[in-house]
């Protein structure tokens, strides 16, 4: 994989500790991070399925977990579904 890949990061709604179900950055805070230091660009993209997290590379989805796995906020080092996300993405075709 080139070193500066496209990685679209599509998210679904969850529900957060208030009860509202809503589209929701924060949990995304270290993944975006993990994967610009890796000199990605990273563009987020909202969906309907709820708690779903997917990464695509080149039309191809590379990575996907549960929303509420990741950790909150942060920059992604010590989370270790950024890793495995930022790995996925240096082994996309």
């Amino acid at each position: 994989m080139p070193e500066k890949a496209l990685v679209t990061v599509r998210f679904g709604p969850y529900m957060n500790g208030s009860g509202f179900v809503q589209h929701r950055v924060s949990r995304l805070q270290g993944l975006r991070a993990v994967l610009r230091s890796n000199g990605h660009k990273v563009v987020f993209e909202e969906i309907l399925d709820r708690d779903t997290v997917e990464l695509i590379v080149n039309g191809e989805t590379v990575f996907q977990c549960n929303m509420k796995e990741l950790d909150f906020g942060g920059d992604g080092k010590l989370d270790p579904l950024c890793e495995e996300a930022r790995l996925a993405v240096l082994k996309a075709y």
